[in-house]
Formats: C-alpha cells, sequence, structure tokens
C-alpha cells in the first residue's frame, strides 16, 4: 500500500490491516475530508445473530462512525426472502416474513455495543432492502436497471469464473442477486446519500457493479472498499471453532465461551487480531504480538479481554478471566462455565457420561463423544476417563460436576433442586 491518506478513516484502514482495495483512493480520501460519508455494509438476515467472520465488517462501521462518518447497517430481508444460495451446494432453507424480522431484531442488538444508532448526522442506520425489492415491478425493472448490465463481464466476476471452471451449476438466481445488491447501492444512495459501499475482497464484482449501475443511471460518483478475506495462520476461516460458529449474541454462545475462543488466538494471529478487534494504539498491537513463549499468553489474554469487553461489557470479560484463571491455573470449576443440567429424577435414576458429554455441547453426537473418551481427550472432574459406558448417579451430583474435552474445553453439569 503506497497511498497516503490524510482522512483518518484511510488512515486506521491501512494501518489496522482492514484494507484489501479500494475503487479510488484519492476520489474517496477527499471526500472523507471534505464532510460526513454515509458507507454501508450489507449482512444476511438468515440468523438471529451474526459470528465472528463478521466481525472485521462492524469493526469497519465502528472506524468510520469514530472518525466522523455515517454507518449503514442493510440489512437483506428482502433478498433473504428468497434464500441466496451463492457458494452453496443447495439453497437456503427460505424464511417467513416474521423469521426474518425476527432475524433483524437479534442482529440489531449484536450491533449496539459497536455504533451508536440515532437520529443525528453520524449516527447509524439499520435498513432493510425489503423497503424497495418487495414492490418491484419485473418488467420495470428489467427496462430500467436490468439493461445496464452486460452478462459477458457478469461472466468475468471471479466469483462466477470459478463456479463455472468446477462446472458447478450456476443458477439465474444467482445472477439476479448480483444485480440485485447493485441495485441496493443505487437506492442508499438516492435515499440516504450513501457514498460508499464495504465488504469482503469476494464482494469486489457486486460493489464495482453497484457503482457502475449509480453512475450510469445518476451520474453520480460513489466508492467500494473491500477487506481481505480473514483466515487464521493454519488456514481456517475466521469465525469457526471445533464447536460450531462463534456467536457475538450471548443468548447462543457465552461470554465466557466468547472470551476463550480469542484467548485460544494461535501466536502468529495475535498482533493482527489485536490491530482488527480492539482499539489499542497500533503501536502496542505490534509489542503485544512480538512476544514469545510464555509471555504471549499475557497478550493472549489481554486480546480476549478487549474484545470481550467491546461486545459483552468489561464486567463480563473480568469474568471470564477469573473463571479461565480458576480452571486453568488452579484447577477448580469456574462458576461462569458453560452449563448443562440434570433433574432429581434423572440423578437419582443416573445418567451416562456420554449423553451428559452432548448435553453439554462438549461433543456433538454420542458417537463423538465415545471417539473423544477412546482417544483419551475426556476427563470429569479432571480425572481421565477410559470407560464410555461410565454412568453418574446419585452423589456423583451433589457438587457440580466437571467435564473437559481436551485441555481448553470445560463445561459444569448441575442438578436442579
Amino acid at each position: 500500500m503506497t497511498y497516503h491518506p490524510k482522512s483518518d478513516f484511510l488512515r486506521v484502514m491501512i494501518e489496522r490491516g482492514f484494507l484489501a482495495d479500494c475503487t479510488d483512493y484519492q476520489g474517496l480520501d477527499e471526500a472523507l475530508i471534505a464532510g460526513i460519508v454515509p458507507g454501508y455494509i450489507g449482512f444476511d438476515a438468515t440468523a438471529s445473530s451474526l459470528h465472528v467472520g463478521s466481525l472485521i465488517q462492524i469493526m469497519m462501521l465502528r472506524w468510520l462512525q469514530k472518525t466522523g462518518g455515517k454507518p449503514i447497517v442493510l440489512m437483506g430481508g428482502g433478498t433473504t426472502k428468497v434464500g441466496d444460495p451463492s457458494f452453496r451446494a443447495e439453497e437456503r432453507p427460505l424464511l417467513t416474513p416474521e423469521q426474518i424480522e425476527s432475524n433483524i431484531a437479534g442482529i440489531k442488538a449484536v450491533f449496539a455495543p459497536y455504533v451508536t444508532f440515532g437520529d443525528g448526522q453520524t449516527d447509524a442506520l439499520m435498513v432493510n432492502n425489503d423497503d424497495w425489492l418487495d414492490g418491484l415491478n419485473y418488467l420495470s425493472f428489467l427496462r430500467d436497471v436490468g439493461r445496464h448490465f452486460s452478462v459477458n463481464r457478469m461472466l468475468s466476476f471471479e466469483s462466477v469464473k470459478s463456479r463455472l471452471d468446477r462446472e458447478q451449476s450456476l443458477s439465474f438466481l444467482e445472477f439476479n442477486y448480483m444485480i440485485l445488491q447493485a441495485y441496493d447501492f443505487l437506492e442508499l444512495h438516492r435515499r440516504h446519500g450513501c457514498l460508499l459501499q464495504m465488504g469482503g475482497s469476494d464482494q469486489w464484482g457486486n460493489i464495482v457493479n453497484g457503482i457502475d449501475l449509480t453512475r450510469r443511471i445518476l451520474d453520480d460518483q460513489v466508492f467500494g472498499l473491500t477487506s481481505p478475506l480473514l483466515t487464521t495462520s493454519d488456514g481456517k476461516k475466521m469465525g469457526k471453532s471445533q464447536s460450531g460458529a462463534i456467536w457475538l449474541s450471548a443468548d447462543l454462545l457465552s461470554p465466557y465461551e466468547f472470551w476463550q475462543f480469542w484467548r485460544n488466538t494461535a501466536d502468529a494471529d495475535v498482533g493482527r487480531f489485536l490491530k482488527l478487534y480492539t482499539e489499542l494504539p497500533v503501536d502496542e498491537c505490534d509489542r503485544l504480538g512480538a512476544l514469545e513463549g510464555a509471555e504471549v499468553n499475557e497478550a493472549k489474554v489481554r486480546l480476549a479481554n478487549e474484545v470481550t469487553t467491546l461486545l459483552h461489557g468489561a464486567e463480563a470479560a473480568a469474568a471470564a478471566e477469573t473463571t479461565a484463571r480458576e480452571v486453568f491455573e488452579r484447577g477448580g470449576a469456574g462458576e461462569d462455565l458453560p452449563t448443562a443440567t440434570v433433574t432429581s429424577e434423572e440423578a437419582a435414576a443416573g445418567v451416562s457420561v456420554v449423553q451428559l458429554f452432548v448435553r453439554s455441547g462438549l461433543a456433538k453426537s454420542g458417537k463423538e463423544a465415545k471417539r473423544l473418551i477412546a482417544e483419551g481427550g475426556a476427563r470429569v472432574n479432571d480425572e481421565a476417563l477410559s470407560d464410555p459406558g461410565l454412568v453418574l448417579a446419585g452423589p456423583a451430583f451433589a457438587e457440580p460436576v466437571k467435564l473437559s474435552a481436551g485441555r481448553k474445553r470445560h463445561a459444569l453439569v448441575k442438578r436442579e433442586d
């Protein structure tokens, strides 16, 4: 990156590693200096929460607001009605309007700690593309918008070429998606003066389409900016863990489990993640990221505390750290661990340890739990477990039972009184 921006926002994007590409560095830089730039990122409304894979985009919107811009969170309420099949072996199940509305409400709650919503000039907006897509007249849309798209050009985009090269079916619906995303940018510019669309680098083609459409129909200049597609140092997709998606909603993932995800960051990722997911000064991120040996563990604790504080608050971060230290350093069973329950009747009759591992979320199935035991990775109250037929009953539940899968994943089982 050789461009040296004058605007705070672009400087932050470059210094902290958010920026993969931009359609016009100088033009966007000048717009950011000249006044308030509304910028948007689109999100699916297919679940009641976003997960860690979306956090880089959320942080970009946060920095836009912190540097004087106006974040627009675009919810795909309209496009979710037909289900986006892109890059999938099968189409997503279709959701009812009520489910979509409920999901949007859940996602807005996830955004609340990161951006300030309101009616002020730089306050964030949450907008639903159903507002303009639901009432579209198909023939009018084809005439006014569809005529501006070249199929030859659409076929040249990497997301399409990779599908065709693998001889995977590419549906007409997916072509429509490219056009609808471009139309979203045009409508946001019309309705809210939006000048910037941001997204992952896989969205480059869709962003460029929106810029071209806005220029062709309104003769206005708008801009696009992409972030790198983030993987961990071992090549895994960001946001996934052994136990599933790392959700941002406390209803779907406890603050302790969220904290623990960041505490388990690979050594090679610490400095990069501190820059992307915290607001610590860049110099401090570099210093912490350069630590080695036992010292790097304290850098990981700092990362976990900073990221958890942003989302769940300082109290939740402190409680998670306390629990982790109790579990790992003192061999205790911290009260903040994920917890499953058994009824008094179940406790009296006895519950198989395999079932408890599944119920606590440490294993996805009985088969997985048995494999964990066979491989020596399971412990009960810090004692190695070798018998998959073990049944816990009665006095075993007098105190919470601590289950462990490997060295880093733990849960409690408590009896309901």
